[in-house]
């Protein structure tokens, strides 16, 4: 693959108008003396003032206070109108600074955490501060060395931007909340840039990968819509399985996976699509459980969130993670539609519901980890640890010191707790969680951080462990491949059999070996 060069950063030494750093907070009176210039490229209309943060910005050229001639190089053109757009306002405080507004949440004012947006209009060196200043959230992994991630035209593969350019505080020029600022240095000027929250996965994305899927024509693949979401998007439902070798005299185990309730919480669906790839692939594991297990996943459960670019609500502004006990049809359809299938499957005597995991990303904790219930009986409890004791050997990101079972009050309409109490005793309900940032393994001294490869690796060991729970390993000399594998399907399997997580090795079982349940 060819090695993509990396994006320009500020030098050491930058004209920063007296700051003794980034990470202070300018005095800033004499700013407020000046109201900024922002002007609408297309209209050429201009908007400022506290309030000014309805929807996204649009094509907004922010020019010098009173300038009033033709743009120039330099007046930067920020936008935010694009599918997981969102950037609400942008205030010009000097050559090299601007404060940048999250638009809040569709329909709820409490969420501020998501941000993606471009930039264009650059001059080639020019060096700037954003401030992000508005988080809805005070604690937040930017104050353990995450960053924001950047691309540009020209450059089209997401990076981070190095830490030691990224600055998290508490700042008394925006009512004590919390600022994110970076430093960030514009090398080629016909380059649009784009700078993000986290690796953005859209519902477009989706939706190409699905129909990518469909066009391979796999036995053991069935797409079909379950239904569709407020704004008439489709709720898409995977089926993956080899039906002409499941006995039908047995109950048949059904695994079910959701993702994206958190429209935010991109990581999801990497880790969602590892777990795709590597099932219907021709790996001899993933050949394995096509034939004993039935897996049913629903790639984005809030679609209509995820395409307007909010980070834990709906169009309509609900937390459908706080919904399952009682979903509207009309308000939170592709809930209701999730809830009814799980509901009906439960019923069914020919199929045992044994596992329903939902997959988030999380912003204050490393590693991969999981959240299960709290049981009376102590048998039941250790019998839910399995399959996170399981992972952890699988899967080095995977932190069983962080798993925890718990049943908070404020988590009872949540998937894993709804579906915990609806469920028989020998189904297991789980929330899978994955750092926005990154993991820590056995013997690190420093995080490393996550990409997108490595997030669908954690969703192909994911996948993986199902066979080590069902004791199927005894299978896998018998069903080795006897055909070609695609170039595809050998770069995510055969590159994975060794040092990777796809199986043990000494690390990851002392590692087990030193930990345990919290409860």
């Amino acid at each position: 693959m060819e090695r993509t060069a990396p994006l320009p950063l500020p030098p050491a030494s930058l004209p920063w108008q007296h700051r003794e750093s980034v990470g202070c907070c300018v005095d800033r009176q004499e700013r407020k003396m000046e109201e900024s210039t922002v002007r609408d490229v297309e209209t050429g209309s201009e908007a400022g003032g506290e309030d000014a943060l309805v929807g996204n910005v649009n094509k907004l050229m922010v020019s010098p206070p009173g300038y009033s001639g033709a743009p120039r190089k330099g007046h930067l053109v920020f936008d935010a109108c694009f599918e997981s757009g969102n950037l609400g306002r942008v205030d010009y405080i000097s050559e090299f600074e601007f404060d940048l507004f999250i638009r809040p949440d569709t329909c709820n004012p409490r969420f501020r955490v998501w941000f993606n947006f471009t930039v264009e209009n650059v001059r080639e060196t020019q060096r700037v501060i954003f401030n992000v200043v508005n988080f809805s959230k005070t604690k937040s992994l930017y104050r353990d060395g995450m960053s924001p991630v950047v691309k540009s035209t020209s450059r089209p593969k997401w990076q981070r931007l190095p830490p030691k350019n990224v600055y998290y505080y508490r700042c008394p020029d925006h009512r004590r909340n919390y600022v994110m600022s970076f430093a960030f240095c514009f090398d080629r000027e016909d380059d649009v840039y784009q700078f993000a929250y986290c690796y953005p996965y859209t519902y477009s994305r989706l939706q190409h990968y699905l129909a990518s899927l469909e066009r391979r024509n796999l036995p053991y693949l069935q797409r079909e819509q379950l239904g569709l979401s407020v704004q008439q998007r489709r709720l898409d439902l995977l089926t993956i399985t080899n039906s002409d070798h499941l006995s039908p005299e047995k109950g048949k185990k059904l695994v079910f996976l959701t993702a994206r309730v958190h429209p935010g919480e991109s990581p999801a669906s990497f880790i969602c699509q590892g777990v795709i790839d590597f099932l219907v692939s021709q790996h001899p594991v993933a050949q394995i459980l096509r034939d004993h297990v039935i897996f049913k996943i629903v790639p984005m459960l809030n679609p209509d969130g995820v395409y307007l670019g909010n980070y834990r609500c709906s169009l309509m502004g609900f937390d459908l993670n706080r919904h399952w006990q009682d979903p509207s049809p009309w308000a939170q359809p592709t809930l209701h539609a999730v809830k009814q299938l799980i509901v009906q499957m439960n019923q069914d005597p020919r199929v045992s519901l044994e596992f329903y995991i939902d997959v988030h990303a999380h912003s204050t904790m490393l590693n991969g980890f999981m959240y299960g219930n709290v049981f009376e009986e102590e048998e039941r409890v250790q019998r839910q640890a399995v399959f996170p004791r399981l992972l952890c050997q699988n899967a080095p990101d995977f932190s069983f010191s962080n798993t925890s079972f718990n049943k908070d009050v404020v988590k009872a309409g949540t998937g894993r707790r709804f579906l915990g109490g609806l469920l028989d005793d020998t189904s297991y309900c789980y929330t899978l969680e994955v750092s926005f940032y990154s993991y820590m393994t056995a013997g690190s001294t420093a995080p490393v951080p996550y990409t997108e490869e490595t997030y669908m690796k954690l969703g192909r060991n994911v996948a993986r462990t199902f066979l080590d729970y069902y004791k199927l390993n005894n299978l896998i000399k018998d069903n080795r491949p006897t055909h070609i594998k695609s170039p595809e399907v050998m770069s995510q399997t055969d590159s994975n059999t060794k040092g990777n997580g796809v199986g043990r090795d000494a690390a990851d079982r002392e590692r087990e070996k030193s930990q345990s349940v919290r409860h």
